[in-house]
């Protein structure tokens, strides 16, 4: 028997798979190939409503506080998702937390989606000043940069792919655990474990939908295809946009792994 597929992950060792090309749909998506069309489509099809300069005016939320609390909410019940599942909790540490690093933006986009969660931006009129009072000093300028109002027609554009598709508790719940495991991301231990939890993952989204929708038999592409979108969703612009009035210079991914380890 391959020991590729075996659920055992006390050895993490796997000749071959780095040699050899990864074939899940899913895999190719992420890897950014989709993404990149997807993204220059997304900004292309901005653009065409607005100028270069009004894509790059600075937002920030037009109500923070109430909308950081309706995004807390979310956040959380996207890390007890994520702990929740019983194979995410058999695997190390290690890979726990690169895995929810590279995911949990992507897991938030869609808690917004399935939350029908309606936001409203507004324009920061002295970027340069209150990047300095709100941000601090002792930043990059990747993280000081304020999100952009282009970024903020991306993310919508993504709720409103999603919101099309009208998925189901069940649906979203079946595509949030195959985002989950991604033997794409760099440095895991337990990838052949990893590999195959995507592939079972895959599957089982594939026959849920099929189940739901036997007449739509496009639906498993157009679903996958619409989460390629959200790995055009950045962090910074999430972290920043929806969390940085809430927790201020605290960093995002110790929160996270944080939250991940309370019992």
């Amino acid at each position: 028997h391959d020991k590729c597929h075996s659920p055992q992950i006390t050895h993490h060792s796997c000749s071959g798979y780095r040699d050899r090309p990864a074939h899940t749909i899913l895999y190719n998506i992420l890897s950014g190939s989709e993404s990149r069309y997807l993204n220059g489509k997304l900004n292309r099809d901005a653009t065409a409503h607005n100028c270069h300069c009004e894509q790059r005016r600075t937002v920030c939320l037009k109500d923070p506080k109430a909308t950081g609390q309706v995004a807390s909410a979310v956040l959380v019940h996207t890390v007890c998702f994520v702990r929740g599942l019983p194979s995410f909790s058999q695997l190390p540490s290690g890979d726990q937390s690169s895995l929810l690093r590279h995911c949990w933006v992507s897991l938030f986009v869609l808690g917004l989606a399935q939350k029908k969660i309606v936001f409203e931006v507004t324009e920061v009129a002295n970027a340069s000043i209150l990047r300095k009072i709100l941000l601090g000093p002792g930043l990059t300028g990747n993280e000081a940069d304020l999100p952009t109002l282009a970024e903020v027609h991306n993310l919508r554009a993504c709720l409103h792919k999603l919101w099309n598709l009208d998925l189901g508790p069940v649906e979203y719940a079946y595509l949030k655990g195959a985002l989950v495991f991604n033997p794409a991301v760099q440095g895991l231990s337990a990838l052949c474990f990893i590999e195959g939890l995507q592939r079972k993952g895959l599957g089982a989204l594939q026959e849920v939908l099929h189940r739901l929708h036997p007449e739509d038999a496009a639906r498993f592409t157009h679903v996958l295809l619409a989460a390629s979108t959200i790995q055009t969703v950045s962090h910074g612009l999430v972290a920043q946009l929806f969390f940085k009035p809430v927790i201020g210079n605290t960093n995002m991914f110790h929160l996270l792994t944080e939250m991940l380890s309370v019992q």
